[in-house]
């Protein structure tokens, strides 16, 4: 059984949890499956890991590098589809280039239905939707990461139900043998834009951290010059900073971090919520999306709509030693219930259910 899969994800991002996703596939296909990987040229750093792609010949940047570079990879993706020298492809995206061009099952994975769910974020007629809505109804078979996903696309294409599986995903840290010390900050990891919900968070932290003298540590791209205002009015500006952060750091931030907290209004699964339980971090996540789901009894959840609410649950768990022990061990036991390797058998079993059982 051979799968081609797209590049679309690797040329998009450098980094990121889509493509981690993939990345952790096929670096687990070992006897189960073979594979190749459309495209030419990326710069996304697990792309480089398994050396499917390599940088664009011309290092400089010029106006128009994107596109040019897109459409090689694009030429690439076409001439082996054409070619057929595979079983199945699984897109990594939602172009529609590869409904065009492939002559095999296809089958995608949704992640979230973010777009769709806060259409104001992003426009009611954005092109990422509108591909994807083709490639949800035309793929012949759509893995998704969570139940509450699953709920979600058959809220908006409640036809395709009978093509929806649902495989799990994990995280890439170890579970921890041995508790850390902790030290005095609160984590809040990657992006923070829009349904991150990174704003309210901060009016609800800020003054936990003056209360009880603690610092914010962010992670991702450096903070904004609204979002440095922000700190400024609520006078918080000397306790938050922000780091980029290394795979192999990640652990151990976790592990020293008081907590984490997750206050997005909406995620697919949340890989971040099993990286914290896998370090021995105690979660203070939104009750939102696929994280309780993800999360089970292992973090306390609060309203991220509420403010208040959110004060109030962070408060409790910073005010309680015992709250936070409990956390940590309820996370470590959640943390075992995920893995790669269950992930990869649940997405052999799709592939095989498009060729009869039989490869």
């Amino acid at each position: 059984m051979k799968i081609l899969y797209d590049h679309q994800i690797f040329f998009l991002q450098k980094y990121g949890g889509a493509s981690r996703y993939f990345y952790e596939l096929l670096s687990r296909s070992n006897d189960l499956f073979d594979y190749e990987v459309t495209g030419l040229y990326s710069e996304n750093i697990y792309s480089k890991a398994l050396g499917l792609h390599k940088d664009f010949p011309v290092k400089a940047k010029f106006r128009g590098k994107q596109r040019i570079t897109d459409l090689f990879n694009r030429k690439n993706a076409i001439k082996k589809m054409k070619a057929g020298n595979y079983d199945v492809i699984h897109s990594t995206l939602y172009e529609p280039y590869i409904l065009k061009n492939s002559k095999k099952p296809v089958v995608i994975t949704v992640h979230d239905m973010i777009h769709e769910i806060f259409p104001e974020y992003f426009g009611v007629n954005n092109t990422y939707s509108n591909n994807k809505k083709n490639m949800i109804l035309k793929a012949d078979k759509i893995n998704v990461n969570s139940y509450t996903t699953k709920n979600d696309v058959l809220r908006f294409f409640p036809q395709v139900e009978e093509k929806i599986s649902v495989t799990y995903l994990a995280c890439s840290t170890d579970i921890l043998n041995s508790i850390m010390e902790k030290e005095n900050y609160i984590l809040f990891i990657g992006q923070r834009s829009l349904y991150k919900n990174f704003n309210n968070f901060i009016e609800a932290v800020a003054p936990l951290l003056c209360k009880y003298n603690l610092r914010l540590l962010c992670t991702g791209n450096p903070f904004n010059k609204d979002e440095i205002a922000m700190f400024k009015e609520l006078n918080i500006q000397d306790k938050i900073s922000c780091k980029f952060v290394a795979e192999e750091e990640i652990s151990a931030l976790y592990a020293k971090a008081i907590a984490f907290v997750f206050p997005s209004l909406c995620e697919g699964f949340g890989i971040p919520m099993l990286e914290a339980f896998s370090s021995g971090c105690p979660v203070i996540a939104s009750n939102k999306g696929s994280l309780p789901e993800v999360g089970g009894d292992a973090a306390v959840y609060f309203d991220p709509y509420s403010i208040d609410d959110m004060r109030l649950v962070i408060d409790n768990v910073l005010t309680s030693p015992t709250l936070q022990k409990e956390l940590v061990q309820k996370g470590l036991e959640q943390a075992k219930k995920f893995s790669w390797e269950k992930c990869v058998d649940e997405t052999v079993k799709i592939y095989k259910s498009l060729l009869g059982n039989n490869q």
